[in-house]
């Protein structure tokens, strides 16, 4: 079968006097039936492509499968006198959402099932799940197709009966007031923007528009406080923060605006008794933590609590009446401190492992000493805990089991360093199973981000196991760009110098080799979304280094969609890769875009994923990439592109064809670099 080749018709824009000419611009047309049927040609490529690999994606799906506990249960979640809960069901791809009164051993009740609401539908996706405080009703959020587009619905949950109260296309996000009849929800402008906040009264026919954020670079979200006392409208840019309030008794009431936003200022704001902590990063790149009294929220009156510690970054805060929990980073890895309010003595939490990641749990009981988080590592699967802080102990609660056989005993994993262009040290955690021999015979598969301040950190998950098990090495580069070593790590990898985020990635690779895990025969990669421009820009730098490259969903085209202020995301991004509307950023930008870098050279072999209802990375820019690969490379070396048709930035919504997807590419992944691995 003939690679499918996309029409050249030729698109000039003109931009600081520098033409550039785009001849597969028309491929944004989405409504055009020609583009429809390019994508599909494609879709039918692949799958003549990697018809070989069908036995093995089966094979891996099975593996996947036969290694989760497919009926399960979450930790239960005590909130008032009800016990709220998730489970999963042998073959059905969504939660259901269940709660019991009184104890454990009270009879179920089901809430919501996402598998009935998913029924017929291509996709399905919950983003809010909201029960009131008298817990008689529950709103929630659902999208049908990927594009971050939600339906709003509400159930009483004494009858079961669905309310008439249906708001459609908003933001998703509900926060209910105390007064059980109101709630405040996000809309969405023509870019995706979330930008208002409406209030809406159970049975009312019309909504009052609360708050609008004109500025384009905002995004607009609410929440209410652990106290259940305060509503809050949390407006920020990628470095700009505001905050407004209103007492959640009074959801008539006007929000008062918490300290004005000041340009370059983050901060964030948790509620305690008579008190407010803020996070805040003014003058203090790794974040500090603030207090003031209520009523005194200016400036003026913070006092310093927690000072700047150029060594810890501080991520957040979380309240309980007894303790200050803090949130941060330090060393590289995640950290816990806790710091009793009422003698103000602090301490760590300690982790069982040396490499590791932990993520935050619900806590809605504002009263208890218990801590939940959930902790992983690269070979310990998610695990539950309560930790006591003032016993300082770790209580398990629950550890997900991985069935088939899964022994942690039975990997190793480990914490090495490359060596960056400019000297600097770059953490890799890697992960193999026992008797790997480091004789530059391996096949590695090597993960990045590197973008957004986002910390890509080391976690579990059981999909990996069927390629250690193979005799892969698992790596995954923290890379600058990310916040893993702190603020200054993410501010070295972003604007003017985001360059360093691919090097940074090109030393961690030439490490994995020159350490003996891989060679570059043997060596895969893989990234999504702005990790998708990593992999784009790394591989027109270094074609050479790397066997296979998975970019899923990969942000591509910079400059057009950096320049088009129609796609959403795009204004608010100006503050992460800079204004190509200044020559200075536009030059800097298009050095390094993956699409405008295609050259006539080799390239190694390629898996490209979309979204066709993708919100976030525009389906059409991992095709024009494509198209244009396949115009200019001089090799015979696969290049695929796969197009969800139904889905968005995530791809597949359910659990079990979200396990296909995987199988797939690690199939290719496995077909391209496993030598003498085909099964």
């Amino acid at each position: 079968m003939e690679a499918p080749k996309a029409k050249q018709v030729e698109h000039r824009d003109t931009t600081h006097g520098d033409v550039r000419i785009d001849q597969y611009y028309w491929l944004r047309e989405k409504e055009n039936q020609e583009v429809i049927d390019y994508l599909k040609e494609e879709n039918a490529y692949t799958e003549e492509l990697t018809k070989h690999t069908k036995k093995l994606q089966e094979k891996l799906y099975e593996e996947m499968v036969a290694r989760i506990k497919e009926t399960d249960l979450s930790v239960p979640v005590k909130e008032d006198d009800y016990y709220y809960y998730s489970r999963t069901e042998e073959g059905k791809n969504y939660s259901i959402y269940c709660r019991k009164k009184g104890s454990l051993e009270a009879e179920e009740e089901i809430l919501l099932d996402g598998n009935q609401l998913a029924e017929g539908k291509e996709y399905f996706s919950l983003r809010s799940f909201e029960v009131s405080d008298n817990h008689k009703l529950l709103a929630f959020a659902a999208d049908y197709n990927g594009s971050e587009q939600y339906d709003i619905y509400v159930k009483n949950l004494e009858t079961g009966e669905m309310l008439k109260d249906e708001i459609n296309t908003t933001g998703g996000t509900i926060v209910w007031a105390n007064d059980n009849e109101t709630f405040f929800y996000t809309m969405l402008d023509p870019a995706r923007r979330p930008y208002q906040l409406h209030r809406h009264k159970l049975g009312s026919s019309s909504d009052e528009l609360v708050f609008e954020e004109k500025d384009e670079s905002f995004f607009l979200g609410a929440y209410k406080t652990k106290s259940d006392r305060f509503i809050f409208i949390a407006l920020g840019s990628q470095v700009t923060n505001e905050y407004r309030y209103l007492e959640a008794d009074n959801p008539t009431g006007k929000f008062k605006v918490f300290a004005p936003r000041k340009q370059n200022e983050e901060y964030s704001v948790t509620h305690h008794a008579n008190d407010f902590y803020i996070v805040t990063n003014d003058d203090a790149l790794n974040f500090k933590v603030m207090k003031t009294s209520l009523g005194k929220t200016n400036r003026r009156h913070w006092e310093t609590f927690i000072p700047h510690d150029d060594k810890v970054l501080i991520s957040n805060v979380e309240a309980f009446k007894n303790h200050l929990v803090v949130y941060g980073r330090k060393g590289g890895f995640k950290n816990i401190s806790i710091i009793n309010l009422e003698n103000n003595k602090k301490h760590e939490v300690e982790f069982p492992e040396p490499v590791y990641t932990y993520w935050g749990s619900e806590n809605p009981d504002f009263n208890t000493d218990l801590l939940r988080f959930t902790y992983s590592s690269p070979i310990t699967p998610r695990t539950v805990y309560d930790y006591d802080m003032n016993s300082k102990k770790l209580i398990l609660k629950k550890e997900y089991e991985v069935l088939g056989g899964y022994d942690k005993s039975n990997y190793i994993t480990e914490r090495t360093f490359a060596t960056a262009k400019d000297g600097t040290k770059i953490p890799i955690s890697i992960a193999y199973k026992k008797g790997l021999k480091k004789n530059a015979k391996n096949p590695c598969y090597l993960q990045g981000y590197g973008s957004y301040g986002f910390s890509y950190d080391p976690a579990f998950t059981s999909t990996r196991v069927s390629l250690m098990d193979r005799g892969f090495v698992y790596a995954l580069a923290h890379i600058r760009g990310g916040s893993e070593m702190g603020r200054q790590w993410y501010e070295d990898g972003k604007y003017l110098k985001k360059k360093n985020t691919f090097t940074d990635f090109i030393a961690c690779a030439e490490h994995v080799i020159s350490e003996k895990y891989t060679t570059k025969e043997r060596l895969a990669i893989q990234g999504g979304s702005a990790g998708g421009l990593l992999m784009g820009a790394v591989t027109n730098m270094r074609p050479d280094l790397f066997a296979a490259v998975v970019a899923d969903v990969p942000f591509v085209d910079v400059i057009n969609t950096m320049l088009d202020e129609t796609i959403p995301l795009t204004v608010i991004e100006y503050e992460e890769w800079g204004n190509p509307n200044n020559k200075e950023y536009y030059d800097y930008m298009k050095s390094y875009s993956p699409y405008d870098n295609v050259e006539k050279k080799d390239y190694p072999h390629m898996l490209v994923t979309a979204g066709l209802n993708d919100p976030r990375v525009q389906y059409w820019e991992p095709a024009k990439w494509t198209a244009k690969l396949r115009e200019l490379k001089t090799n015979d070396n696969t290049l695929i592109l796969k197009t969800n048709m139904g889905a968005g930035h995530g791809g597949a919504s359910g659990r079990y064809e979200r396990l296909k997807e995987i199988a797939f590419d690690y199939a290719f992944v496995i077909d391209k670099v496993g030598e003498n691995i085909k099964n």
